[in-house]
């Protein structure tokens, strides 16, 4: 009996944590897999285990960047503490890779490359991947209570009773398995069966064996009855998971757009840092050329502290435009993943690109140099255009088509409505729960136990005849109902609020779409307007250079000129950067921008 004993305890014992980590893994993988292809219609790996070498962790190691602590390097570098379980988790080895940016060149990132890098390194992305995964346990955790439950009780004791004339020395031992099951129908059935052993250790050495099995049914018949009402739990782990997926849908559309949004914001502010340096340069021979001219008498000693005040001012702006690139550079880094003080370059070619493709608008929309314009007389009646000059973008959708769109395909409103679903479901479950507990109920047991002071008793067995057989009806009167009144009315008012939620969620989708369409409209009517004043600000520094040589302008006419082409460059990038993230807002709120498993985005191509 010992040796049973203790061969059953090592079998059910030698089960590793690892090994219930990666049950755990296979499980979590097939739900999101299934759930997802109903919620989306494909399926896409969720991993939410960190690699053994990452991006942060090579431009640690390989630009030699001070850390804190192992934990900077990632997970897979922490040092197992006392008594740690068995499992391999963090003896994952990282592949020996140079990467080609080792040494003292900066890693240059394209836009792509930082969506991907995203992908893999974002503390916030990487959250959201463990949201949906939590999710898929919480609903296998449902399932299981809706599974056989297998149970094993293994006892062993020894007692020496040493009070009377001879010592008594026993040895008692049992072994039960039992079965537990839960249906869809409200009713629960549990069954065990064992042998227990006694055997006296002095005196005559007898012993004694029971051979026992029990079974129970309890079935309720009015509250908690039910297939809707049981399975309540496991429904709403299961719609949980599909709102999880739905969730990082959107959250993965919706980042994407901010990491593009960060990235050409850190390019437009270069772009800003080389336009304050050529100010700033063309400043200084402002001053230089001023003080040339004050020894001739045609420049004054105050036009010259002019020049030499605005010079100093761009070299101000100069300087805290540069500081600005680098704070925005580095908050970037941290939206990514990646460490603040990581040599990281941004591919400006990737602002050139975006220049060029609105410049080639603007030469499709006849935006010429110097056009000279019929000039009409003073007196004559003013006609200002509307807004929306020029022919729209491929996104600019006609407002009640985009508006039908989001509606249909954006994943947060549909979370929203699942929401009043599930409160509607939520009524039932309370009106329920307002009944009498009426419950049937049934005991079968068979057999006899055996314990200390019956070793010399005979051996009992399984006999179905003479079997003891219990039968009842329970009935609780539902007088005291308090708690359940309450949530049941407090449910109705979640209902409410609920369908309030849906409609601000609706709303806000149509007021992001209204929005975002006004937004490229203003922002292309504004792209338009900063090319004709980089055009005419350029125009005017020329201009004013060359009377200024000629000494028919003052100091002053020529640093508002350059001051005002400064603003008009500027001006002009931001127009051409804001109308791109227009574009991707505008897929994003519609519910067309498509993101992979890869963070990579897959645009919506109109007709």
């Amino acid at each position: 009996m010992c040796g049973i004993f203790l061969t059953l305890t090592f079998l059910t014992g030698c089960v590793s944590p690892q090994r219930y980590r990666e049950q755990a893994d296979q499980v979590a993988d097939s739900i999101m897999m299934k759930k997802q292809y109903e919620a989306l219609g494909k399926v896409e790996p969720i991993e939410i285990e960190t690699p053994a070498d990452t991006l942060r962790r090579r431009l640690i190691v390989m630009q030699d960047l001070p850390t804190s602590t192992l934990a900077s390097l990632g997970v897979k570098e922490l040092r197992p503490i006392d008594h740690w379980p068995c499992d391999n988790y963090l003896h994952a080895i990282p592949p020996a890779v140079d990467p080609p940016w080792m040494g003292e060149s900066a890693m240059v990132i394209s836009l792509l490359d930082a969506l991907e890098i995203s992908a893999r390194n974002s503390r916030e992305y990487q959250t959201a991947k463990e949201e949906v995964y939590i999710s898929a346990l919480n609903l296998d955790f449902e399932c299981d209570q809706f599974r056989n439950t297998f149970t094993g009780l293994l006892d062993s004791t020894i007692r020496s009773d040493r009070a009377g004339v001879d010592p008594v020395t026993e040895f008692s031992g049992s072994a039960v398995g039992g079965l537990t099951r839960r249906f869809s129908s409200g009713a629960e059935l549990a069954a065990s069966i064992g042998v227990d052993l006694v055997k006296l250790l002095s005196q005559d050495r007898v012993e004694s064996r029971g051979v026992f099995a029990d079974a129970s049914v309890s079935i309720p018949l009015m509250r908690g009855s039910g297939r809707y009402i049981v399975l309540e739990d496991l429904t709403q782990a299961e719609r949980d998971v599909v709102y999880s997926i739905y969730e990082f849908e959107r959250f993965k559309r919706v980042f994407a757009v901010e990491v593009a949004n960060a990235y050409l914001g850190v390019l437009r502010q270069l772009d800003s840092v080389h336009n304050a340096e050529e100010n700033y340069k063309g400043l200084v021979r402002s001053t230089w050329r001023a003080k040339q001219m004050i020894e001739s008498g045609r420049f004054t000693k105050i036009e010259v502290d002019q020049a030499v005040q605005s010079e100093l001012n761009a070299r101000s702006g100069w300087i805290r435009a540069q500081q600005q690139y680098e704070r925005q550079l580095d908050s970037f880094k941290i939206l990514l993943g990646l460490p603040t003080d990581a040599n990281i370059e941004l591919d400006p070619e990737e602002l050139d690109r975006l220049v060029d493709r609105a410049d080639q608008y603007l030469i499709a929309e006849g935006v010429e140099s110097g056009t000279d314009e019929e000039i009409p007389s003073a007196d004559a009646t003013v006609n200002l255009p509307l807004p929306g000059r020029g022919n729209p973008g491929p996104y600019e959708f006609d407002p009640d088509l985009a508006t039908v769109i989001a509606l249909q395909n954006r994943l947060d409103l549909r979370v929203a409505q699942g929401r009043v679903d599930d409160q509607m479901r939520e009524i039932r479950v309370s009106a329920d729960r307002l009944r009498a507990d009426v419950t049937l109920f049934g005991d079968a047991s068979y057999g006899g136990r055996r314990g200390f002071g019956q070793a010399h008793q005979p051996n009992s067995q399984l006999d179905f005849y003479e079997g003891d057989y219990t039968a009842g009806l329970n009935v609780d009167l539902p007088f005291e109902r308090t708690a359940e009144r309450n949530n049941y009315r407090i449910s109705w008012i979640n209902l409410e609020r609920a369908t309030r939620d849906v409609q601000e969620s609706e709303d806000r989708v149509k007021q992001d779409i209204r929005d975002g369409l006004r937004d490229l409209l203003e922002t292309r009517e504004n792209l338009l307007i900063q090319s004709d004043a980089v055009r005419v600000a350029e125009s005017r520094v020329a201009g004013t250079e060359l009377q200024l040589e000629a000494g028919q302008v003052e100091i002053r006419d020529v640093i508002e000129a350059r001051e005002d082409l400064l603003s008009a460059q500027n001006q002009f990038t931001s127009a051409v950067v804001t109308y791109r993230i227009g574009e991707l807002g505008i897929q994003r709120d519609m519910g067309l921008l498509l993101i992979d498993e890869n963070g990579i985005w897959q645009e919506y191509e109109p007709n």
